[in-house]
Formats: structure tokens, sequence, C-alpha cells
């Protein structure tokens, strides 16, 4: 997380950056996320993202196939690095868990 935030929200976080308690997260605390790490408010596309990377994550335990997350969207496969600094950050604005060293990789 960026030190020099207005809001420091680096509680929410553990060690490696990920969201500690993924059931305390929506989208008004997305918001508040994105804007401390400079983004400004989210749109309509990146919250939509936001909340399909939840929804599958609690559906499948795992990061699901970034390109698939766009399609499901209706964006093209790469949507997640056009719209956010990475899936990593993604991820992180969608308030979920570590995923695990393999994953963490993948979200890169």
């Amino acid at each position: 997380m960026n030190p020099t935030a207005a809001e420091d929200l680096s509680y929410l976080f553990d060690k490696d950056d990920f969201f500690i308690h993924p059931e305390q997260w929506d989208i008004a605390l997305a918001q508040r996320i994105a804007k401390s790490e400079g983004m400004g408010a989210l749109d309509d596309q990146q919250q939509g993202l936001l909340l399909t990377l939840r929804d599958e994550f609690q559906k499948f335990g795992a990061v699901t196939a970034l390109s698939h997350i766009c399609h499901l969207n209706g964006l093209e496969a790469d949507c997640l690095h056009q719209l956010f600094r990475s899936p990593r950050q993604a991820w992180r604005i969608a308030g979920l868990p570590n995923p695990g060293e393999e994953a963490k990789a993948y979200l890169a």
C-alpha cells in the first residue's frame, strides 16, 4: 500500500498485502482502498469486475482464470490489466484473502 496515502488502511491487510477479513468487505470499502492507492473512484466496470472476482472465489475457493472474469463481464481477456494496475491490485481491492504462493505469481 502507498505509505503516503491520506487514509492508512494497512491494518486491513496481512504481511503479503492481502485482505485479512473478506467477510467485512463491501463496495464502499473497495472505493476507499482504491482511493488510498491513488486510483480515484471505481467506475461501474471496475466494480463489476471486483464483484465477479469475489463471486468466482466464493464458488471455487481459488483464483479463477482471469480472462474468464473478463469474459463474464463482456470485456476483453486482459481487462484486469487495463482497468487496474495488475490483477493482484484488483484482488486486493476486491477484499479477497491471500490466495497462496502459486496463485500469487498468477496474479502478478
